[in-house]
């Protein structure tokens, strides 16, 4: 076979042909002109955006002595034989299958031997998280204090599996996910030098569908040549991906504004019935939203709408729909689509989200015409007392009132001075809702000892997180922990949502805590607002639990015990509860009292003594 897959052939031969890292390439190759290149590289990132090209091009860059601007000439001996692979100096290595403390000790036994053709013997190690720790181990020393000459670059898509000790012994440097406008140049530079026939509006969605990767890019556009007889189309491109037309996608968000439920649903039959990848449809469906937004907000700036073609059908749409309903749209599919990472049966979640969409503005219409009838209704009715319903209503607002008096007078009463926090603004509708369920099976088991132990490690966790990974964590603090779970509490509800649907964070923070402590809890995620309402009621679930015998609930917080008990049979009694609330972060709490409200025997008791002997001779104290 002569033909070369299209990111084989364009592979990049210089700096500048990688597309999206301006940012990388400039550092490395002013690093170059200035002579100032490390012993050890680390280049991370998502798969296809560049940093094994990058390696190659930086160990032709540092051994071509006509270099240009940090630019390899790519035509001297030592560029093209290092492009063609058959240089001794440059060795590639793949971790993922020498992976053993064997291939890294003859690694270090070779590096000390100097170049043989070159200036700079140079080490690529791909996927280098896969080593194992003996191998890590193994590199360590070799990797603080290389021989003379030799260069490390450690390429991986995963730098969390690497030890800190690594990872500070290297120039570090993160490829990002290259966005639409990049790739999307690239391919039309590459399909101008093949003399290819294309449509541009084809090149868009092809860059979307490779989901920040340019070897993915090229590999789609691969396929539609080959799809489409060495002529890229529009058409050709959407079976190839699996996306929408616009045309298509037009018909479903008249389905959703009319509020046409049967349509809407017979368009997604229809879309299933050809073949189109669920998750594919809703990405579609969530970016053509985006764009309609953007459109609203900003109709001028066309260069930032997502592969949308504003014509007369879209400019209709856009007027018609409201920003507000786009709003939902879009909290709504994007709820689908974390949905269907986890489900075998897509078509069903379509179907609901399909039946909520083309619903949503109807829930809200019917919603005002009820409140204007009610309205309405309210005029006719006469305002005059002899109507007994409006009697009946002010005695209770009456007595309503009065309840809330008291209340408020024995509330200030029993709390004295306390110090009142202020309310929190909540997140409306939208707010996150965590798991109580996993959160008070996380509080029946945990110790003080867990959390002061996640606590002091905290800190050490977030740095060896990802800088994304670290930002999301670091308005979060643990506030319980045992054996097998962690109750982390994050400042802000967006934070908390989306860590909590972040399983790659999830993952990486289990596994970074089993390096840490010794185990790996799994990690449940709390709003800070939310924090004290769920542990309060734990706690008076605590107190509430249900005997068959006649309990007496001493002064001791949380204390039961039976009357004819001992000391030594009511401490016993009481050591189990005492050891789960103690387990509870009480470091915001005011005070007890604030979730152990006094029992009505203890009230009961109270009033009868001053009945007794009257209110000046009866003093209550708390032990």
């Amino acid at each position: 076979m002569t033909y070369q897959a299209l990111y084989r052939v364009w592979r990049p031969q210089r700096f500048q042909d990688i597309a999206g890292q301006k940012a990388i390439t400039q550092t490395l190759r002013n690093a170059l002109m200035q002579e100032k290149t490390s012993h050890a590289y680390l280049f991370t990132g998502p798969r296809g955006t560049g940093k094994t090209s990058g390696a190659k091009i930086f160990a032709k860059a540092i051994n071509c002595h006509f270099l240009k601007d940090g630019e390899p000439c790519n035509e001297c001996e030592t560029c093209i034989a290092i492009t063609n692979g058959q240089l001794n100096d440059v060795i590639e290595i793949d971790a993922a299958s020498n992976n053993g403390v064997e291939e890294i000790r003859d690694i270090r036994d070779k590096a000390k031997y100097a170049a043989t053709s070159a200036d700079y013997k140079i080490y690529i190690i791909d996927e280098v998280h896969m080593l194992s720790s003996g191998a890590f181990n193994a590199l360590l020393k070799t990797l603080e204090e290389p021989p003379k000459n030799v260069v490390f670059i450690l390429a991986t898509t995963e730098p969390h599996k690497i030890p800190l000790t690594i990872i500070s012994r290297t120039q570090r440097f993160d490829f990002k996910r290259i966005n639409t406008r990049d790739i999307c140049d690239r391919m039309r530079y590459i399909l101008n030098q093949e003399k290819l026939e294309f449509e541009e509006a084809a090149l868009p969605i092809v860059a979307r569908s490779a989901g920040g990767g340019m070897r993915d890019a090229l590999s789609i556009l691969d396929q539609a040549i080959s799809y489409g007889d060495d002529k890229v189309t529009v058409e050709d491109v959407m079976s190839v991906t699996g996306s929408l037309t616009q045309e298509l996608m037009l018909d479903y968000f008249e389905a959703i504004v009319t509020h046409d439920t049967k349509k809407g649903l017979s368009l997604l039959q229809e879309i299933l019935a050809d073949g189109k990848d669920a998750a594919r449809f809703v990405e579609d469906l969530i970016l053509f939203s985006r764009d309609l937004l953007v459109y609203q907000q900003a109709p001028q700036m066309n260069e930032l709408l997502d592969g949308a073609k504003v014509d007369t059908a879209f400019k209709a749409l856009s007027d018609t729909i409201s920003a507000d309903s786009l709003y939902q749209m879009i909290v709504i599919l994007n709820g689908t689509q974390t949905e269907l990472r986890f489900t075998n049966h897509p078509d069903v979640y379509l179907e609901v989200a399909t039946v909520r969409l083309t619903q949503l503005e109807a829930i809200h219409s019917n919603f005002t015409v009820s409140s204007k009838q009610q309205e309405s209704k309210q005029e006719e009715i006469p305002t005059t007392f002899d109507n007994p319903k409006i009697t009946e209503l002010e005695n209770e607002l009456l007595q309503m009132k009065k309840q809330m008096q008291s209340l408020m007078v024995n509330g200030s009463s029993k709390t004295g001075t306390k110090k009142t926090k202020p309310a929190s603004k909540k997140a409306g509708n939208n707010q996150f809702t965590p798991n109580t369920t996993a959160i008070y099976s996380v509080l029946k088991e945990a110790t003080r000892e867990n959390l002061t132990q996640l606590k002091n490690v905290w800190p050490d966790l977030l740095n060896m997180l990802s800088v994304t990974q670290r930002a999301m964590l670091k308005a979060s603090t643990p506030v319980a922990a045992g054996p097998s779970g962690l109750i982390v509490s994050f400042d802000y509800d967006i934070l908390c949502q989306k860590a909590t649907n972040d399983s790659e964070l999830m993952e990486a923070v289990k596994q970074f805590l089993g390096k840490l402590v010794g185990y790996g809890p799994q990690v449940i995620c709390v709003p800070g607002e939310q924090w004290p309402i769920i542990r309060g009621q734990y706690v008076k679930q605590l107190k509430s639990q249900p005997s068959n015998e006649k309990l007496v609930e001493h002064e001791t917080v949380g204390q039961v015990t039976k009357p004819d008990q001992t000391i030594e049979q009511k401490e016993k009694a009481f050591a189990p509860v005492k050891k789960q609330l103690e387990a509870v972060d009480t470091s915001e709490w005011d005070s007890l009292e604030d979730f152990v409200p006094p029992s009505e025997e203890d009230d009961k008791i109270v009033t009868e003594a001053m009945t007794l002997f009257g209110e000046k001779m009866v003093e209550v104290k708390n032990d």
